[in-house]
């Protein structure tokens, strides 16, 4: 298996080609369309595929297939692993079919359901049901798509699946860009887009899991035992992330009686906070859920905890400071990506406030991300739901209270309290989690985690006073040109990065002491 560090890098570097061109969809979109009520319909008609996507093929499907593949490439032979992508993806495919006719059909039910406040303009909400018409098919797409992913990523093929949502951001560019001016909702030009994108995503894993002689025949195979045991596993999983959509669901229902703009505002404020957690966060996890499952398969335990303990310091290396500059630079930026034409200066505010409220959230959210695989490289998929659980019914309570209290209350951005109550939520759970593994005896810290702690700590505070400093008043970014606020947002994110990375030279840290497990 390539190196973990190496690995971490390409899986990196697709992604940031990803979050790169989705910076440009969003700042085009925000551009073209602002935070209006078409803009808040497309919001919702496209996240609600995604919402599914997540629990069946990111969340459930991922988790339980990974490990049961890996561990039949471990033990079996070739033609095993074949026969096994084969049924796997026949029944997936089947079942997901049936959903997506079923979804085209229930639209209106599903906006309803996610988007009541909707109801009370009957313009907005005739909207989304044509557009989520248009949409859900995505979901049968990505995930297939997602478990062609797997499949490449247990052949340590990972460039191909963290490439492949760049194709997604090209498709919506397009579409925003030469298809919108064609239509009377130009909206519906960016659901085209996505349906486009779920065809185009699909079929790009073709060529590379033909050359791996991986490309399925699917079949319908239920009553295979693989598929079985999947099924057994991705159970928990489900019925975890079915805890996490009731939590999405009831801050979109919350959201949808707001003002309009606020899930806009919100999802504007969650793509910046997805930027480092994409590309960082989730690389490390993708990378460590196959070099797990080989440890656990091999019983190498001690190998097991190296892996995580190496992960674990290089996300607080990396998130700490990320999380840091996002609080501190979360007006600039919304002005610098997006305060042009259609997006105005008082969505820059609200996007503002909650960004910050994520910013918060950053580093529990990128735990959780790379605590998980240490449960589900081992088969333990119950644990980790148990603790979801928990800290999502919290969460869903401090987002009812924090939401429609600030709502009641008067507040001028109460959607920055449904951000503030999912970050609290994310850091319930990865406290769990954290607890869990050192509890189970799977995960061991090595070396002199206080020190490294501290030394972080001390970079990330000294680069965060420096920023504030010399970032300035919001107002003064609002009244400069595109040219005046890139420039100086450039020169802000060079100095904090030239900050953060001197102070931790100077108090001894190098990069032999972040080097990965080789075994």
């Amino acid at each position: 298996m390539p190196s973990l560090l190496k690995s971490t890098s390409v899986v990196g570097l697709m992604t940031f080609l990803s979050r790169l061109t989705g910076f440009i969809r969003d700042m085009l979109m925000a551009v073209l369309f602002g935070a209006t009520a078409g803009m808040d319909a497309f919001l919702i008609a496209y996240q609600i595929p995604n919402f599914l996507r997540r629990m069946f093929a990111e969340g459930a499907f991922s988790q339980a297939f990974v490990p049961v593949l890996g561990e039949t490439k471990a033990k079996g032979s070739a033609a095993e692993v074949r026969e096994l992508v084969g049924v796997t993806s026949g029944t997936l495919g089947g079942i997901l079919l049936g959903l997506t006719a079923l979804g085209i059909l229930a639209a209106p039910l599903l906006i309803l359901l996610f988007a009541p406040g909707f109801l009370q303009e009957p313009g907005k909400y005739a909207l989304s049901v044509e557009l989520l018409r248009i949409t859900f098919p995505y979901l049968l797409f990505i995930s297939l798509t997602a478990l062609a992913g797997g499949v490449l990523n247990t052949y340590s093929r990972f460039a191909i699946p963290a490439f492949t949502p760049v194709l997604l951001n090209l498709c919506m560019i397009g579409a925003a860009l030469w298809l919108a001016p064609q239509f009377e909702q130009p909206v519906v030009a960016l659901a085209l887009g996505v349906f486009v994108a779920g065809v185009v995503q699909l079929a790009f894993q073709f060529p590379f899991l033909r050359r791996i002689g991986m490309l399925p025949r699917p079949r319908w195979g239920w009553r295979d035992s693989r598929v079985r045991k999947i099924l057994r596993l991705m159970l928990p999983v489900l019925f975890g992330s079915s805890v996490s959509q009731l939590s999405v669901l009831l801050n979109t229902i919350i959201t949808s009686t707001l003002i309009t703009g606020s899930v806009s505002w919100l999802y504007y404020a969650d793509r910046l906070m997805e930027f480092p957690l994409g590309i960082f966060s989730v690389a490390i996890a993708t990378v460590i859920l196959p070099a797990l499952s080989a440890r656990h398969a091999e019983a190498s335990h001690a190998h097991f905890s190296q892996t995580l303990d190496w992960a674990l310091r290089l996300l607080l290396l990396i998130v700490v400071p990320a999380a840091v500059g996002l609080f501190v630079l979360a007006g600039p930026m919304v002005a610098t990506l997006f305060q042009y034409k259609s997006f105005t200066a008082q969505d820059t505010v609200m996007t503002r406030y909650a960004l910050m409220a994520y910013a918060l959230g950053l580093l529990s959210f990128s735990l959780v991300k790379v605590l998980l695989p240490g449960y589900y490289a081992r088969q333990d998929t119950r644990t980790p739901v148990r603790y979801g659980v928990i800290a999502l019914s919290i969460g869903m309570v401090m987002s009812l209270s924090f939401g429609l209290g600030l709502k009641a209350a008067g507040w001028v951005a109460p959607h920055a309290g449904l951000a503030l109550a999912t970050s609290l939520g994310a850091l319930l759970n990865a406290g769990l989690l954290f607890r869990g593994l050192r509890r189970s005896g799977a995960y061991q810290p090595a070396g002199d985690w206080l020190r490294f702690g501290a030394q972080v700590a001390l970079a990330a505070v000294v680069m965060g006073g420096l920023l504030w400093w010399l970032a300035g008043d919001l107002a003064l970014w609002q009244g400069w040109g595109l040219r005046e606020r890139v420039w100086r947002l450039a020169q802000l994110i060079a100095l904090g990065f030239a900050t953060y990375a001197g102070l931790l030279m100077l108090t001894g840290l190098r990069p032999r002491d972040l080097s990965a497990p080789r075994h």
